[in-house]
């Protein structure tokens, strides 16, 4: 009841006017939720980077950086470690390594600092009421829905729902590969949003696994049988997807961003060492926070892969309708 106070008091300020909000200094899009991860924030922030890279130059992204070490406003090198810089923040200097990635809590500061960029893509902005961007996408879990949840401590919403109405884009994501117009327009109706608010639909799509480590030995990938090792909010997903193809001996499910230690190693030796033969699997997420990890043994570098996970809209015609909207907006 009192965080749903303050959240209240919060938004009218900003509303009314009371408390400032400043317009990014260069064109910006927000990619956020309302709720405490688990809603594919980093796999859409790269999907919106793969649309701006065709059509738009020098993107850049902007993040906080949550549990990362460092303070203040930083650029993240493409082999960063995801201790000094955040493993979300890491994994895009990865996998975008020609595009600035920068952390600061201070999102205005951070702002000011890419002014050479083109546009700037905001990572878990929408809660951020000082900074006004040109565009705010929101994300809602399809497994989850808002409207079945609370407000924290007694659920996983941090924002008041009524918030969604705020967004210039709403995105349902983790769905099935289809879904027919009758349950799109019951989450519409579900979701409150305005006439005309723009509503669209995503599902995640999974890459052949990488291995974590240079040592690698691909030949693990083939075995029947995997060891599970994740630190997301909403690993079940991950877990059935490779249920599919393996035997899931063991699974070890740690808090979403779990900071990898000897012992967790030790454990996950211990655990291969039981099954010779299988695979230990990972999210691409873990996968950055487990590189820091010291003195991993040869054994468990060798069997250790993450599978790439990449967001995708269910149609080409919703790809080219928020294509047109994102770049009309900047």
């Amino acid at each position: 009841m009192i965080y749903g106070l303050v959240l209240r008091i919060r938004h009218l300020l900003y509303d009314k006017g009371w408390k400032k909000s400043f317009p990014a200094p260069l064109p910006a899009v927000s990619v956020g939720n309302i709720t405490v991860g688990g809603t594919g924030k980093t796999p859409h922030v790269e999907l919106v980077l793969r649309l701006l890279t065709e059509n738009w130059k020098q993107p850049a992204v902007l993040s906080r950086g949550y549990k990362r070490k460092t303070k203040g406003f930083q650029r993240v090198p493409a082999d960063g470690s995801a201790l000094l810089y955040g493993d979300e923040p890491v994994q895009i200097a990865r996998k975008f390594p020609d595009i600035t990635v920068a952390v600061d809590k201070d999102r205005i500061r951070g702002c000011e600092q890419l002014k050479d960029a083109g546009v700037i893509v905001l990572d878990d902005a929408f809660q951020y009421r000082r900074l006004k961007p040109a565009l705010n996408i929101v994300l809602v879990d399809y497994n989850h829905p808002v409207f079945k949840d609370r407000l924290l401590p007694w659920g996983r919403l941090r924002d008041l729902p009524s918030r969604l109405r705020k967004a210039d884009v709403v995105i349902v994501t983790k769905c099935p590969a289809c879904l027919n117009e009758e349950e799109r327009a019951s989450w519409r109706k579900h979701l409150k949003l305005s006439d005309g608010q723009p509503l669209f639909f995503t599902t995640l799509r999974y890459a052949s696994p990488v291995g974590v480590f240079p040592e690698a030995d691909a030949h693990y990938v083939y075995s029947p049988k995997c060891i599970l090792i994740t630190g997301i909010a909403h690993g079940k997903l991950f877990q059935d997807y490779l249920s599919d193809t393996y035997k899931i001996g063991r699974s070890f499910r740690l808090p979403d961003h779990h900071a990898y230690t000897r012992s967790d190693v030790r454990k996950l030796e211990s655990a291969a060492r039981q099954v010779p033969t299988a695979c230990l699997m990972t999210t691409e997420k873990d996968a950055q926070r487990l590189r820091d990890c010291k003195n991993v043994p040869e054994a468990v570098r060798r069997r250790l892969f993450y599978v790439p996970i990449e967001a995708a809209f269910l149609t080409p015609e919703e790809e080219e309708t928020f294509s047109h909207i994102l770049l009309a907006a900047l």
